[in-house]
């Protein structure tokens, strides 16, 4: 079923009338597709889910949710750089939160902290979830190059370098927030950019 505007599928359900993680695969489907209104609408369903997520996460390793926004930009990063590794027959609702999962360990791996997250919370699993799609990975700067300078080098330091938003925000002389906005610019930038190619 594909989404068209204003929520409904071709089917003829509207969003509104199915669960949340149906509404995420649905919209998710569209932008993978090209629809750029439904990846700016999955990007405003998921954030407020996964930075909830985020927090109990780090709460879990007793710490507070000041690392959450950075984990949740992380997570849309990457959500982004693999949207088209998701395989469309399997739920979604799993696949994203494997990705959460693995920004939260990050962030606390660059913390020197140490926790198990057991995955029983998670339903289903994702395909090569422990490994890096290369091939997104391998031409992120060939994407990149439309961009503006600021958000080109801010993208390339967390989604190639692999730095967290506070180290970007240290190695350019920037606030966190700061670096916050222009990894939110320029994933919209880099998502229209994408769309209108057709990927």
């Amino acid at each position: 079923m594909k989404a068209v505007a204003g929520g409904a599928t071709a089917g003829g359900k509207t969003a509104q009338s199915t669960s949340p993680e149906d509404q995420w695969a649905l919209l998710l489907r569209a932008a993978n597709s090209g629809d750029a209104a439904a990846y700016r609408s999955l990007l405003l369903k998921l954030t407020p889910v996964l930075r909830a997520f985020a927090r109990r996460g780090l709460a879990r390793a007793g710490l507070s949710g000041a690392d959450a926004e950075d984990i949740v930009q992380e997570t849309l990063l990457a959500i982004h750089l693999k949207r088209q590794s998701w395989d469309e027959s399997a739920p979604v609702g799993p696949w994203i939160r494997v990705i959460a999962h693995h920004k939260i360990i990050d962030a606390l791996r660059r913390r020197g902290r140490r926790l198990h997250l057991p995955l029983d919370d998670f339903t289903g699993s994702l395909a090569s979830g422990d490994e890096e799609p290369d091939r997104f990975i391998g031409t992120v700067d060939q994407h990149l190059e439309g961009l503006a300078p600021g958000q080109r080098k801010i993208l390339h330091a967390i989604a190639v370098e692999g730095k967290s938003i506070a180290e970007a925000a240290a190695e350019f002389a920037m606030k966190p927030g700061a670096v916050r906005v222009a990894l939110h610019r320029g994933l919209n930038a880099l998502a229209m950019k994408l769309n209108a190619e057709g990927r």
